[in-house]
């Protein structure tokens, strides 16, 4: 009996402190709850009355924006939605470039483009006005050898007609040299004006010899041909180097609009110039060179802007190099003043030296030299040979970009190893594959973050093998 007793009064005693705690956990959960529980309040204290209750409710409200117009949006005390236009308090000049920016600029400028967007649309435009003035000189040019003599205004209007004839062949031509300009956008934007204005050019001078019309009129209309194929064929890709949000689209009907915009003006000035100081073939002769020279100017500085960010062999050397030399990556941005738009094919020996895209047939002279050559890296997807004056890569016909920087590494360290005297020979390959081994992850990371696609390797033309 004694032990039952004690159980029971235990179990009491516990039950009770059970109890206890619990109604002392609810009261100091109701003092201090949070604002959201207020579902206990009403269980133990009962229904509060709100001390707003029987006041008229405020309507809430919000402001949308489409282009430069706010529009307020707000339910009434009924449940109905108004809609008001936001008065505007701005300056005027605060307004009409806010509306010059979302007319001519993609959404969300600057913040949703890459770095050198604005420099590369100043010297856009400057480009576009000065090449539209000296088209305008040029066929009025033309048809002052044909034996006419048109006003500025007939001159604009004939130039949409003239450029038909022999810009057809030159278009054909150059559309064979697609995957060249893929890999080289820039140097070959660059020669698209130069062959623009030589077309140009000899359409301004063939007053100087009316016999010879239609042979200079079709040589001209050729070189514009050729250039109009490679302008087109490389702004995609120029585009694409700024687009930071999936904003292609923006950024292509954006930069068009500015691009007609200052057409358009130079138009206008070209009348102008074509009534005034060029009106005499003399004049012409001093004018549309200096146009010519503010022309080429401008699209070399809007191409040096202009950050690429797929693999060539060029800015993959430069990558190579800046890394290898210091064990950084360089961003897209870093390099691109660097690029040089003259001579893209160069040779940089900071980076081993490396010749790649060059036929297997030039490296290997016997069998022995290719199954030497494939045994080294049998895993890999490209072939070295390491000669005296430069490194030969030779990549896959499937290989893709990372491929491509795991041999070019390779290279680089060997060429590396090879000044310092370490190794020589296959060993010295080995010990360079090894080195790149150990690295290519972080390398191959920071190159994502920086902003690079390597999932491809843009060599042109350059050949591939196939086994």
């Amino acid at each position: 009996t004694r032990f039952w007793f004690s159980k029971i009064f235990s179990y009491d005693l516990f039950f009770s402190k059970v109890f206890v705690s619990h109604q002392l956990f609810l009261a100091i959960y109701v003092i201090s709850r949070p604002p959201f529980c207020n579902h206990f309040q009403v269980k133990l204290k009962g229904p509060k009355k709100r001390a707003d209750e029987g006041q008229p409710r405020r309507p809430d409200f919000w402001i949308e924006t489409s282009g430069s117009i706010s529009q307020i949006c707000s339910f009434d005390a009924d449940g109905h939605l108004s809609v008001k236009i936001a008065n505007d308090s701005r300056p005027i000049i605060q307004r009409m470039v806010e509306s010059f920016r979302n007319k001519f600029f993609p959404s969300g400028y600057p913040y949703s483009v890459n770095e050198g967007y604005l420099i590369y649309t100043q010297f856009r435009a400057l480009q576009h006005f000065s090449s539209a003035a000296l088209s305008v000189l040029s066929t009025q040019s033309l048809l002052f050898a044909a034996g006419l003599r048109p006003t500025p205004a007939q001159a604009t209007a004939v130039s949409w007609i003239i450029k038909d004839g022999m810009q057809h062949a030159g278009k054909l031509i150059c559309s064979n040299m697609g995957a060249r300009m893929d890999s080289e956008p820039k140097s070959w934007r660059i020669l698209a004006d130069v062959l623009y204005d030589l077309g140009t050019g000899l359409e301004v001078i063939s007053p100087l010899c009316p016999h010879l019309f239609l042979e200079m009129a079709g040589l001209g209309n050729f070189a514009k041909g050729l250039a109009v194929v490679a302008a087109r064929a490389t702004r995609l890709p120029i585009y694409s180097s700024f687009a930071k949000e999936g904003n292609l689209s923006d950024l292509f009907a954006k930069g068009e609009a500015i691009s007609t915009l200052f057409n358009v003006v130079g138009i206008g000035a070209g009348i102008q110039l074509a009534s005034t100081v060029c009106s005499s073939i003399q004049g012409k002769m001093i004018v549309a060179p200096l146009l010519s020279v503010i022309h080429i100017y401008s699209v070399v500085e809007e191409m040096r802007a202009a950050p690429v960010n797929t693999l060539n062999p060029q800015r993959t050397a430069m990558i190579i190099a800046d890394f290898v030399k210091s064990g950084k990556v360089s961003s897209p941005a870093d390099i691109r003043y660097r690029e040089d738009l003259l001579f893209p094919n160069r040779i940089i020996e900071e980076a081993g030296g490396v010749m790649v895209g060059q036929p297997l047939k030039k490296i290997v002279k016997k069998p022995s030299t290719l199954r030497e050559l494939k045994d080294i890296f049998p895993k890999e997807k490209f072939l070295i040979s390491l000669k005296n004056k430069c490194n030969y890569m030779v990549l896959e016909q499937n290989a893709s970009g990372e491929d491509a920087l795991r041999g070019w590494l390779v290279a680089a360290f060997a060429a590396d190893m090879k000044t310092a005297g370490q190794k020589s020979g296959v060993p010295m390959l080995y010990a360079a594959y090894e080195r790149m081994e150990s690295v290519f992850p972080f390398f191959l990371s920071e190159l994502k973050m920086r902003g690079w696609h390597t999932d491809q390797f843009l060599d042109g033309n350059g050949r591939r093998y196939a086994f």
